[in-house]
């Protein structure tokens, strides 16, 4: 079932939503983290009322989500132009997931900064290889198409770029839609470590860097790990249109066991 027929199916709640996490949304033992943000800023915007676009988030994600959860959001502070919600999502274990949302209409400035030219070097969507791994986590399998966006090289470097979108857009919000789709790579780290050694995001900060993301079809997305020590990684994650205009800026601190 796509993210919007969860969303259109979900229990009402006063402050928030009820869903069922169904087994095709799961990476391991938990909820993908791309689905359990965009649940969180779902219930934001149901309390949130009438906001400015989504600018910035802060999420943690604290412990599995599967089965039943609730997700419930409250309106930290309303100023003039900006609003702050404050979203948790709990399951049978207690809480899995808080985030923080900062919500802000555009306010005129002389200051126009764009430092976030996408890779050189790009493969089109319609030539790059599709990425196929039937024991790849089981979301990404479901819901999403995946296609390599640069030429593979002959050493192996801290970094991802594909090309991703979801299978089903239909009835999602752009904004929704990034956030569902901005987690769907792996960490950066991952082409340095053996594939059975586990790993875990603990935090996500995410900049929108434009109020009205749209693209044609397909997102571009990158995550680079730049430290790893002592079984913590931090990684860059970037996402782009299909035109090359940024949309996202975020950074990751992941756990790696092994």
């Amino acid at each position: 079932m796509s993210f919007a027929a969860l969303l259109a199916g979900a229990g009402q709640l006063g402050d928030g939503l009820q869903i069922e996490v169904p087994p095709d949304w799961h990476q391991g033992r938990t909820a993908f983290g791309g689905f359990s943000s965009a649940l969180a800023l779902s219930a934001a915007l149901k309390v949130g009322g009438d906001m400015p676009p989504l600018r910035s988030a802060q999420v943690s994600m604290i412990g599995p989500l599967a089965g039943p959860v609730e997700a419930r959001a409250r309106v930290l502070r309303q100023g003039r132009n900006a609003t702050w919600v404050a979203t948790e999502i709990a399951g049978e274990g207690g809480i899995g997931l808080t985030a923080t949302f900062v919500f802000m209409g555009p306010v005129e400035s002389a200051l126009h900064i764009n430092e976030r030219p996408p890779p050189e070097g790009l493969i089109a969507p319609g030539d790059a290889r599709a990425f196929v791994n039937e024991n790849g986590p089981v979301f990404l399998r479901h819901h999403f198409d995946v296609r390599f966006a640069l030429p593979r090289g002959q050493d192996k470097r801290p970094e991802l770029c594909w090309w991703v979108r979801a299978r089903d857009r239909s009835g999602l919000d752009a904004m929704t839609e990034v956030l569902l789709t901005a987690d769907a790579l792996p960490p950066g780290v991952m082409p340095l470590m053996p594939a059975s050694v586990p790993v875990s995001t603990m935090q996500w900060q995410i900049n929108l860097l434009t109020p009205a993301p749209a693209t044609d079809d397909w997102w571009l997305l990158r995550s680079t790990g730049d430290y790893a020590e002592k079984g913590c990684s931090s990684q860059r994650m970037e996402i782009w249109n299909a035109r090359g205009e940024p949309i996202l800026a975020g950074m990751q601190s992941v756990a790696l066991f092994g």
